[in-house]
């Protein structure tokens, strides 16, 4: 998947959501949620908005960014702007990395 997709509209919100990590379907020995809680702290962060509609009807958000040990992270979220649940986890692939990157280096 090509980053950014051309309807994805880039976003950063400063205020603090509660995250969700009940029944998370990911696993929290290899994500810990310290680390997802830095990535949506993480003042370069890199949100992205779903560029079509889901068929159950729920949005889904989409975070590039870093922990504070630097290690490369992918959120899909579902949010309703005091709460995130965190649905997804991975380690950012080569290309969304590079991205990250330029983007940062765009605002040095």
């Amino acid at each position: 998947m090509p980053l950014p997709p051309s309807e994805a509209l880039c976003f950063h919100s400063t205020s603090p959501m509660e995250l969700d990590f009940s029944d998370s379907p990911f696993d929290t020995k290899v994500f810990k949620p310290h680390e997802i809680e830095e990535i949506f702290e993480d003042p370069f962060s890199i949100r992205l908005l779903p560029d079509h509609d889901r068929p159950d009807g729920e949005a889904r958000f989409y975070l590039l960014g870093k922990t504070i040990g630097n290690r490369g992270l992918f959120v899909a979220f579902w949010s309703d702007g005091k709460n995130a649940r965190v649905v997804s986890a991975r380690e950012l692939v080569e290309d969304e990395e590079a991205y990250y990157e330029r983007r940062l280096a765009d605002l040095k």
